[in-house]
C-alpha cells in the first residue's frame, strides 16, 4: 500500500500580518505590478518579481491598518532585527508612513494612521517621529480645509 503524503504543519509567523505587495514594493524599490509571488514561509518571506529573487524579513516590514496591532512580542522581534539602526525603525518605515498619509483619502483613515503611529512611535527615533507628525499635522489641515470649503 503507497501512503498518501499529509501536507506538512505550516508555522506562519506572526509578523506575517503585516505583509503586503505595496510594503515589499516599496522596500525593494519596485512597482507593486513587477511582484509576481510573495510566498510566507516560517522564518523569512520570498520574494519573485520581475528581475528579483530574494529573500525579505519578516521584521523589515512595518506594522499597518487592518492587521492586529503590534504586541510586545512583535517589538522584542523588531528589536532583535534593529540592533544595526540602534535599535530603531530603519528609514523605509518613515516612507512607507508619508506614503500611507499622503495617499489617505479620508479624515477619518488619517486617524487610524495616527493612532498606529503614536503605538509603535517608541521603534522611531525622534527626528523620524518629527517628520510624520509634521506630516500629519499638514495632510490634516489640508483635508480639514477643503472640507470647510466644500461646506
Amino acid at each position: 500500500m503507497i501512503s498518501s503524503s499529509q501536507p506538512e504543519a505550516r508555522v506562519v509567523h506572526q509578523l506575517a500580518r503585516f505583509v503586503t505587495k505595496e510594503a515589499i514594493a516599496l522596500l525593494l524599490n519596485l512597482n507593486p505590478e513587477q511582484i509576481y509571488r510573495i510566498d510566507c514561509w516560517q522564518y523569512v518571506i520570498h520574494v519573485v518579481g520581475k528581475g528579483v529573487s530574494t529573500f525579505v524579513s519578516y521584521a523589515d516590514l512595518p506594522p499597518i491598518l487592518g492587521a492586529k496591532t503590534p504586541t510586545t512580542k512583535d517589538f522584542l522581534r523588531w528589536r532583535k532585527r534593529w540592533r544595526k539602526h540602534q535599535y530603531k525603525a530603519p528609514g523605509f518605515w518613515v516612507k512607507f508612513y508619508e506614503q500611507k498619509l499622503n495617499t489617505a483619502p479620508s479624515l477619518a483613515e488619517m486617524y487610524r494612521w495616527g493612532e498606529l503611529l503614536s503605538v509603535i512611535k517608541s521603534v522611531l527615533s525622534e527626528a523620524q517621529l518629527r517628520r510624520l507628525r509634521s506630516l500629519y499635522a499638514q495632510k490634516k489641515q489640508a483635508m480639514e480645509n477643503f472640507q470647510i470649503q466644500l461646506v
